[in-house]
């Protein structure tokens, strides 16, 4: 611990992000780099505390989740940036972390909701600083491609590449395996790529890294999808073993009273329409969802839906308003969510921020349940009504919906997004396969081994677990991946 009294001596800074209303005006991602003695400050604030909670990466059934699930050195690193040692520190970060790049900007940072420093003031800037290690390593060429020595002879393929697909097949990959990853879309990356903005994750971002992977030996295969170019039966035949990291893609659907009028869309299939013609294009293809001129809904109160409306002011939508069917989330934490759990407490995220920034008001409206679209003589939705609600939890634990009377209300609406969800992993691959599945709908492969019900074939990330975050991918990716070369090998030296 090279500042014993760093926390004391020193208060949070949170990393430097262009004007919320300027940023609008591009796709450009807006974090700016903090000059180092900022950062090796706020490296000394860290602790070093006998049981670090930042990164223990755990669940706690029935209450939520404590620190990073990759398991990152945290104190390690913090410490060495104190202490003016980069590349050590990105060696540290590297050793559990395949891509600290993508969790440095999208992660919604669990560590620094259980480090110590937050129990009676701010906590750590840990993501900050992860983000700050690995781009000096970039610019300072430091992180080049690493093959491994020698081969195993052993070939494997993985299907999707997510996180936890890229994860895995780094992993593979070093352990001297031969991988094939399979993509159903036109770039690497599945939601790092198509499912965030450009301006939280530039693809650029992604492509970097992807090309170190590729230059370590690893074969990327895009548009190609299991089940319809490929079937499931001939990849089993042609590789040794088989991981699935498909995600959970099937969007939950808002069923009510036209539904069926146009206008109304998933919010995945937005966002990647947006992202595929900004690449493709710059949009002046015009093969995407444009929100342009238009009264913007989104139903949903979670990160893909503050998506949405990063997308949606960038467009220059008319307004944008974005439903939550919960209670607005108290400042603090509640009795039921004690530290070291990751914090339950109302934020405002960037994109709601923007969309203040633009249309004068946070775009959020609390305890709102749609109960009918309406629409125009063309088919098209106009309009939405909804109903307050009052949420409680009965005695198995289940979410009762009650309306609120009198809070009836009709808000105009030309495009509507759905970001309530995902229901599940799509069945095909599953079907050909014929894996045994959970009540959930999700793959069964037991945590910890990631062994499907058919021999050789693994299952990990979201179509295992259900959605989820990127670093619970990428960690899933990892282990899946030892256990896999576990499988073919005999035994791993894997993490």
């Amino acid at each position: 611990m090279g500042k014993p009294t760093g926390f004391i001596e020193y208060k949070r800074e949170n990393p430097t992000k262009r004007d919320p209303f300027e940023r609008t005006k591009s796709w450009k991602e807006f974090q700016i780099l903090m000059p180092e003695p900022v950062l090796r400050q706020q490296g000394a604030r860290c602790m070093d505390c006998g049981v670090p909670f930042c990164q223990t990466g755990t669940t706690m059934d029935g209450s939520g989740e404590i620190g990073c699930p990759v398991y990152n050195l945290i104190p390690e690193w913090n410490d060495l940036v104190y202490r003016g040692k980069w590349k050590e520190a990105l060696e540290r970060l590297h050793k559990t972390n395949n891509f600290p790049e993508f969790t440095g900007r999208v992660c919604p940072a669990p560590c620094e909701g259980s480090c110590t420093v937050a129990i009676s003031d701010d906590a750590v800037s840990i993501k900050s600083i992860e983000y700050h290690i690995v781009e000096r390593g970039f610019q300072e060429g430091w992180i080049v491609p690493n093959p491994p020595m020698k081969r195993s002879g052993k070939k494997v393929a993985v299907v999707g590449s997510g996180p936890a697909g890229l994860a895995a097949a780094a992993q593979l990959n070093k352990a001297g395996h031969s991988v094939t990853v399979f993509e159903r879309e036109d770039r690497i990356g599945g939601l790092l790529t198509y499912g965030i903005p450009d301006v939280k994750l530039a693809n650029e971002v992604v492509e970097r890294r992807v090309k170190l992977l590729e230059d370590e030996g690893i074969t990327f295969k895009v548009n190609v999808e299991i089940g319809k170019d490929v079937s499931a039966s001939e990849l089993k035949d042609e590789f040794d073993s088989v991981l699935l990291c498909t995600g959970a893609t099937k969007p939950r659907n808002v069923e009510v009273e036209g539904r069926e009028l146009k206008g109304i869309h998933f919010a995945m299939d937005f966002l990647t329409e947006n992202t595929k013609s900004l690449l493709n294009s710059n949009h002046k293809d015009g093969k995407y969802i444009s929100a342009k001129d238009k009264n913007v809904i989104v139903i949903g109160g979670g990160d893909t839906g503050v998506d949405c409306i990063t997308t949606s002011v960038r467009h220059g939508a008319k307004s944008i308003t974005q439903f939550d069917i919960n209670r607005q989330k108290s400042n603090v934490r509640g009795e039921n969510n004690p530290w070291p759990l990751f914090p339950i407490v109302h934020t405002v995220e960037d994109g709601q921020k923007e969309a203040a920034a633009v249309y004068g008001t946070d775009p959020r409206s609390y305890q709102v349940s749609t109960t009918r679209f309406v629409g125009d003589d063309n088919g098209n939705v106009k309009e939405i009504h909804t109903i307050g609600v009052e949420t409680t939890i009965d005695a198995k634990g289940r979410k009762i919906r009650t309306p609120i009377p009198g809070t009836e209300k009709v808000w105009p609406a030309d495009l509507v997004l759905l970001a309530v969800g995902f229901t599940g992993p799509e069945e095909r691959i599953i079907e050909e396969l014929s894996l045994e599945t959970t009540s959930r709908s999700t793959i069964d492969a037991e945590y910890g081994k990631y062994a499907t019900s058919v021999p050789g074939v693994f299952a990990a990330g979201d179509n295992r677990r259900g959605q989820s975050l990127v670093v619970w991918a990428i960690h899933e990716g990892r282990e899946a991946a030892r256990e896999c070369d576990r499988y073919l090998m005999g035994s791993s030296n894997l993490p």
